[in-house]
């Protein structure tokens, strides 16, 4: 979608921090991070919101839930760390593509 974000990011018209990216996924640093560390994951392909899943993603959502603890990992959060989806404006979320917030470690490092 033209006007979206994330696949703005994903056609590399906007920077982002990568820390993964394959055929069908892409990783990168929130810019607004919950946390000292807050990753995103998102599908390559423009999907709104988890309640636009079908049966055929299936496969990329678990691709993309799996790969949460190794990015946790590499991030240093082997005590453990959050993950978040939101759906739907009232399920809080702001951008419309699906995501999924992983984070955790304390509060996030203030920049000036």
């Amino acid at each position: 979608m033209s006007d979206c974000i994330f696949c703005k990011i994903v056609a590399g018209e906007i920077p982002s921090a990568r820390v993964y990216e394959d055929d069908e996924v892409l990783a990168f640093h929130d810019i607004h991070p919950f946390a000292r560390v807050h990753v995103l994951i998102i599908p390559k392909a423009h999907v709104a919101s988890l309640a636009d899943c079908a049966p055929d993603h299936q496969a990329l959502l678990g691709r993309m839930l799996l790969l949460a603890p190794r990015l946790a990992k590499e991030q240093g959060l082997d005590a453990g760390f959050k993950t978040l989806v939101n759906t739907g404006r009232g399920g809080g979320q702001e951008v419309f593509h699906l995501h999924i917030h992983v984070f955790g470690g304390g509060d996030p490092v203030r920049r000036t």
